[in-house]
């Protein structure tokens, strides 16, 4: 067995949790923004934020920031499906891996940004990757 470390599109990086020292507020959800992207409420403590997302691709992922039932506020990642109003619906969200993963497969500059985004978070010392169990 190698003590090889994870990558972004491996199996293994699939059960990688991003997990945030804190919740996020409406004093603190611009702290938080991707490039020109910015986190909206989609429900109660419940903020997603593009990801990818192009005019012309109909595949799209988004950013979920929520509290799960351990009390940690974690990033997951939804895919989104746009709809004839100009809508979206999201997908159950996603381990962030898991999420970094799919985008990985579709593009995978953007997913090295975005894995770079939140390794600049974990820099900061506001939030952390853990793995997770099933």
């Amino acid at each position: 067995m190698s003590d090889s470390p994870i990558k972004i599109g491996d199996p293994k990086f699939a059960k990688m949790m991003f997990v945030l020292k804190q919740e996020i507020t409406q004093k603190n959800h611009r702290d938080y923004r991707y490039e020109n992207e910015e986190l909206v409420e989609i429900g109660k403590d419940i903020w997603a934020m593009p990801a990818y997302m192009k005019p012309d691709d109909d595949f799209s992922i988004f950013f979920i920031i929520t509290k799960i039932d351990d009390g940690n506020t974690v990033i997951a990642f939804s895919t989104g499906t746009s709809k004839d109003d100009g809508q979206f619906d999201l997908s159950r969200p996603m381990v962030t891996g898991e999420g970094l993963n799919e985008l990985y497969q579709h593009n995978d500059k953007r997913a090295l940004s975005v894995l770079h985004f939140l390794n600049q978070i974990s820099k900061a010392a506001e939030g952390n990757w853990r793995m997770v169990e099933n």
